[in-house]
């Protein structure tokens, strides 16, 4: 975990995709079109993509992608993002990550 925890310091948004994800591609574009510019790390181009993608897996992240961490905390994949946007909770955790400005 620490290979995950690493690359999550200190960054408000962070996003673990894969090219080949059209639910990664949905959950980019969601988190950017509220004005924040996530960190992104795709998998299948970055050089210790399985290993990052075996301690995602061991957070319980499955599938591996995509998995978003918003203020450093671990939120979910494209379900639980989804179901924050739908309840309207998604922008309000943005804002305290001071991930994007009103």
């Amino acid at each position: 975990m620490a290979m995950v925890r690493a690359l999550v310091n200190e960054r408000s948004v962070v996003i673990f995709s894969k090219n080949s994800c059209c639910m990664c591609y949905t959950i980019k574009t969601l988190i950017r079109s509220f004005g924040a510019n996530p960190t992104v790390y795709e998998l299948d181009e970055h050089p210790k993509g399985q290993q990052i993608e075996m301690e995602l897996k061991g957070l319980g992240c499955k599938p591996s992608v995509p998995v978003v961490f918003i203020g450093q905390e671990l939120i979910g994949g494209a379900n639980e993002i989804m179901t924050l946007h739908m309840k309207g909770q998604l922008v309000p955790l943005l804002l305290r990550a001071n991930a994007i400005w009103v």
